[in-house]
């Protein structure tokens, strides 16, 4: 009956959300292309690839949970040397970085819209011997359709931010027979099983992996960097101190360029770097940074030399985040000063750079105090604290490094979600 009742106001939805939804589309690019995939419509080519296999389907939704399957799908493949996999996204941004990260036994493509025939055509074509969802969406047709089909479905890295779980709470009659039909669950922490329980689904079916976010990065392992360091060495020459703003959110940006000034006349050679979550805020940032005095430069610039009196680099680029750490001296976690939730610390500490947050970081919490506690992160509360903080490390080598060593020490009881949870995904697929 709660499906009837979703699929029968679906189309409502839609059309009430679907101004902003093509708004959203066309600020980020690109959304032209493929677009009929979302329909469930798929070009010959693609009933060709996948009409002889049965494949594990991945679906993550943009950059961060794309990052996650591709980690998930080399650890199965690892387990399973001939697993053939769909990987599907939903944003612009995520599906470009799937497609260049991808190796070629994987076919990438948008994710259908949840809808029943719309789903039901989906399924015909990439024919899922498992669905393996990437954080927490689960939607009720696919959960619905993969029950029926008797397709195993599981969901990783199982995030439940407390936003989230009151909404969930809230609307539990709803949520809970669609969260009922999920076959595991892997949660990165203990205390995550009775959230996720209290949501209907079976104890037994849940189990704490850690979270597949703190490992290492496949691509970084596997790929040449495209972008080198040295190719910017003109702008950033290893003797430069620079203050790196990693995932920045709306306000963050202005408040480093502003505790950059300032730092400034203390440290002269200081430079800014500021890598923004969303590239199709670059317009508004630079607006916002052009009232400052400052030189400001796109990082694709400098690449080609362009940009040799530049104070402060904003990434243009999508997917090339962790690669561009090597030049940081010093890294502030976006989304935890002006914005609630913060971002992954784990990948600049993995670059061996010491980072600095500020008071939200709920999505990364346990993390969070676990690094603060064990002296292996500074958390600051306001912008006068941050430059305090960033002034200290780059006056003091050794703070730095010792800074580092502490957040690997800490990091290393988080680490090896990867495999934890790709063996409990082959075992299930074993005992179906």
């Amino acid at each position: 009956m709660i499906r009837l009742i979703y699929n029968l106001f679906w189309p409502i939805g839609l059309l009430f959300f679907l101004p902003g939804y093509f708004k959203k589309m066309i600020r980020r690019g690109g959304y032209r292309e493929k677009f009929v995939q979302r329909l469930g419509i798929y070009h010959r080519d693609v009933h060709h690839r996948l009409a002889n296999q049965r494949s594990t389907w991945l679906h993550a939704v943009s950059v961060g949970e794309v990052n996650i399957a591709l980690k998930l799908a080399n650890a199965l493949r690892a387990l399973e040397p001939d697993l053939h996999c769909v990987l599907t996204t939903t944003t612009t941004t995520g599906f470009a970085l799937a497609r260049k990260n991808a190796p070629p036994s994987m076919e990438v493509m948008y994710t259908p819209l949840d809808y029943w025939p719309i789903m039901r055509r989906a399924f015909s074509v990439i024919r899922p011997a498992r669905i393996i969802l990437v954080e927490a969406e689960v939607w009720p047709n696919l959960a619905a359709e993969a029950h029926a089909r008797r397709i195993p479905l599981v969901l990783v890295n199982a995030r439940l931010s407390p936003r989230s779980e009151r909404r969930y709470q809230r609307f539990r009659f709803f949520v809970a027979p669609t969260f009922r039909l999920l076959d595991l669950v892997c949660v990165p922490e203990r205390q995550d099983i009775e959230r996720w329980a209290a949501l209907g689904i079976p104890r037994i079916r849940i189990h704490v992996t850690g979270s597949i976010k703190f490992d290492r990065d496949v691509q970084a392992q596997s790929q040449a960097k495209t972008t080198s360091v040295s190719d910017a060495s003109h702008v950033f020459s290893s003797e430069t101190p620079v203050l790196f703003g990693g995932s920045t959110h709306r306000g963050e940006e202005e408040i480093l360029a502003r505790v950059f000034l300032e730092l400034r006349q203390q440290f002269p050679a200081l430079r800014l770097f500021i890598a923004p979550r969303h590239v199709e805020r670059l317009t508004e940032i630079r607006a916002q940074l052009s009232a400052l005095p400052l030189r400001v430069a796109l990082a694709s610039v400098a690449l080609t030399g362009g940009a040799a009196d530049a104070d402060c680099l904003l990434l243009d680029t999508t997917g090339e985040l962790q690669q561009w750490y090597d030049i940081a001296t010093v890294v502030f976690i976006g989304k935890s000063l002006t914005a609630h939730g913060g971002q992954n610390p784990v990948e600049p500490i993995l670059a061996g750079k010491p980072v600095v947050f500020g008071p939200h970081m709920e999505n990364f919490a346990m993390l969070a105090k676990t690094l603060v506690s064990n002296n292996g992160a500074v958390q600051v509360s306001d912008s006068e604290s941050l430059e305090r903080a960033v002034a200290e490390l780059l006056r003091d080598g050794d703070a730095r490094k010792c800074l580092v060593q502490n957040a690997h020490s800490a990091l290393g009881e988080y680490q090896g979600a990867t495999s934890r949870a790709a063996g409990l995904i082959h075992q299930l697929g074993s005992r179906n």
